[in-house]
């Protein structure tokens, strides 16, 4: 199967952050999160009613967004498929992040796969609504966790680009995220930061440490062909 990457602005000798953008907007996920944020944003506005957990909400989310990612990491994307029941189970995030290991560089695969929208707008729309004490602060949950969202889906496409690191914070997590890819798939599960829920949870050895894994790109040591 062809991939998206031939001829792509997003690889080759001159990419720079405008060519990979206009690649990235051409992609459904960044289109969902982000019209998802703004319908947010305009309506904890139009509510108005401004309080403490405006500012504490964010603060809290922002701390905790590295270990989210690491658990849907470890224990969601890298998901080994089993047989229960009789049936064998393994979920479409499974299955397109094994084929994602198998080759990094198809540009569809680093996003979001679209069908996950048909479950994950709704459980998001849940927790706003009914789960939050207060439809203002179940808002202002929403604009942040879409806009960290399009951070994520931002920062892991132009990991995966021909772009080269300008900056010491992007070059740590550039460095972090290739080492999962193309050393070892069991160390560096966060995308968007280095050193921080990988260090707590025991994840983050010295790269040189580490022998290169015979399974990176085939996880669980299975044919990941198919998609």
């Amino acid at each position: 199967m062809t991939t998206t990457r031939l001829n792509s602005p997003a690889f080759g000798r001159d990419v720079t952050l405008g060519s990979a953008f206009r690649e990235f907007a051409r992609h459904p996920s960044p289109w969902f999160i982000g019209v998802m944020f703004l319908g947010a944003l305009a309506a904890r506005i139009t509510i108005g009613s401004w309080s403490w957990a405006d500012a504490l909400v964010p603060l809290v989310m922002l701390a905790l967004f590295p270990v989210l990612e690491w658990v849907i990491h470890v224990f969601v994307l890298h998901w080994r498929p089993r047989r229960l029941a009789g049936l064998t189970v393994d979920p479409l995030l499974a299955r397109k992040h094994r084929a994602h290991h198998s080759d990094p560089r198809d540009i569809p695969l680093d996003f979001i796969p679209a069908p996950v929208f048909l479950w994950l707008t709704p459980l998001l729309l849940t927790i706003t609504v009914f789960v939050a004490p207060r439809i203002e602060w179940g808002l202002t949950f929403l604009v942040t966790i879409t806009a960290l969202g399009l951070g994520y889906e931002w920062t892991h496409f132009l990991i995966h680009t021909d772009y080269k690191p300008r900056t010491v914070l992007y070059q740590a997590t550039w460095r972090h995220h290739r080492n999962h890819h193309y050393r070892n798939e069991h160390y560096w599960f966060t995308v968007t930061t280095s050193g921080t829920a990988d260090r707590l949870l025991g994840t983050e050895p010295d790269p040189d440490t580490v022998e290169k894994s015979p399974t990176a790109k085939h996880l669980h040591g299975l044919d990941n062909s198919s998609r």
